[in-house]
């Protein structure tokens, strides 16, 4: 199993859930989170005064995968978010020891 976090522009959310929807994927959890990497932020005017915003809106896509569905999983979000542009976003993947399912007590890849 798989944990598969995901930065993503906001505008991109409904683009990247229904690819990931075809990908097999069941669930995630979606939050909204402020950041930045090599975008660096940028300059706005308002009232007359320039300011720069350091921190830009980004989404945060955490979802559980089995490891068949990995690949199939990154290379959706990887297509459906991509605009070609500087602040797309990023990818991990990491490895998932253990998933409970709290109704039911099931484990691991029958939790998912």
């Amino acid at each position: 199993m798989k944990m598969i976090v995901a930065i993503i522009k906001p505008f991109k959310l409904d683009d990247v859930r229904d690819a990931l929807a075809e990908a097999g994927v069941q669930g995630m959890t979606v939050t909204e989170v402020k950041g930045f990497g090599r975008q660096k932020g940028h300059t706005e005017l308002y009232r007359g005064a320039e300011y720069v915003v350091d921190f830009l809106p980004k989404l945060k896509l955490e979802m559980a995968v089995t490891d068949e569905r990995c690949e199939a999983a990154v290379d959706a979000i990887r297509e459906a978010a991509a605009s070609g542009r500087i602040g797309d976003g990023k990818v991990f993947v990491t490895p998932l020891e253990r998933v409970v399912r709290i109704r039911t007590g099931e484990l691991d890849e029958e939790a998912l």
